[in-house]
């Protein structure tokens, strides 16, 4: 899957293609949100919610490697 393709989908088929198909790396804390860190494909998601809910407010997507910086210490590779 590549950024291009993912970004035309619905955001609930995009949050079912980032449950079965993505990579879990990270979850952290902003303010009051959860924020949820995929890699699938060729780009990074980043799911947002209010921290004691389970709707998705917005899926963020990014290709550079500075948008981790905020994650680094909390990212989990998968064990080879």
């Amino acid at each position: 899957m590549n950024l291009l393709v993912f970004k035309k989908l619905p955001m609930g088929q995009q949050a079912d293609l980032l449950r079965r198909h993505g990579h879990f790396l990270a979850e952290r804390r902003e303010d009051s949100f959860r924020l949820s860190l995929y890699a699938l494909g060729d780009f990074y998601a980043e799911e947002w919610r209010v921290h004691d809910e389970d709707h998705i407010l917005f899926i963020h997507l990014f290709q550079h490697s500075g948008g981790l910086n905020e994650y680094l210490a909390k990212i989990r590779l998968p064990e080879v």
